[in-house]
């Protein structure tokens, strides 16, 4: 039994999320059919976490248990074939056993990518959220650095969440500018369901100068979802990259 460990990138628009549900396209379950159709038995694929639909991924990580088949670095042609153009598999290896795709994970990057031109972009409205006029990014950045570190980001994430620990490990929150894109990567030991889509909704609210950088340690402290500010839409999310021990 080979134990196949691959890294997937997929355009999240036209799925329901990766994972799997009855009778709805996704992430998980469009690759299980596509790698039942080359070992001819049915395989269950783990990722690294869910993403919602509507978010992307570069980075995403994946594995599952093979008895027989080709060699894995065989995996990208095989499955380029066989799946549809919006999901890819950028690599494969063969993993050791005690490797698990979202046990095994140590840290995550996520890329948030808003566009700043006063004109929407028609080809990258599917990758970003179209924030026009001014913002204060200096405001955005001190307002990141509150939440740097070790908090509990009840007040980020959804208020349906059914994790009880919501205490989670920021280690940086970087800003990068493209031209007239904002990219926005958040760097932590994991997150919560729209945690990261919260942090980039208050961000821009404090850019706007709806909520003030010093307001962000009470907001914390408060535990209450009421208090942050927007959810950023999913379509300008994207997993970047998954952490595992060198």
């Amino acid at each position: 039994m080979a134990k196949i460990r691959m890294v997937i990138a997929y355009d999240g628009t036209d799925f329901h999320g990766f994972a799997r549900q009855r009778n709805l396209r996704t992430v998980q379950g469009t690759l299980e059919a596509a790698l039942q159709r080359v070992l001819g038995i049915p395989v269950e694929v783990f990722g690294s976490g869910r993403t919602d639909a509507g978010v992307h991924a570069r980075g995403q990580v994946v594995h599952f248990d093979q008895p027989y088949g080709p060699p894995a670095e065989r995996y990208p042609f095989i499955l380029g074939r066989l799946l549809p153009r919006d999901l890819m598999v950028v690599s494969a290896e063969e993993a050791p056993e005690t490797f698990h795709a979202r046990f095994s994970a140590v840290g995550k990057v996520y890329r948030y990518t808003l566009q700043r031109a006063d004109e929407e972009d028609i080809f990258t409205r599917r990758y970003a959220w179209h924030v026009p006029g001014s913002l204060d990014e200096s405001a955005m950045r001190r307002a990141a650095d509150a939440l740097i570190g070790e908090h509990d980001f009840t007040s980020f994430c959804a208020a349906t969440t059914p994790v009880e620990d919501k205490r989670r490990n920021v280690y940086a929150i970087d800003f990068a500018r493209r031209g007239t894109y904002l990219d926005i990567y958040c760097r932590g030991n994991g997150f919560l369901q729209y945690m990261v889509r919260i942090i980039v909704g208050t961000l821009v609210d404090v850019g706007h100068g709806r909520i003030s950088p010093e307001q962000i340690p009470r907001i914390l402290a408060a535990r209450d979802r009421r208090l942050a500010g927007q959810t950023a839409p999913p379509y300008g999310l994207a997993l970047w990259q998954v952490q595992y021990p060198s």
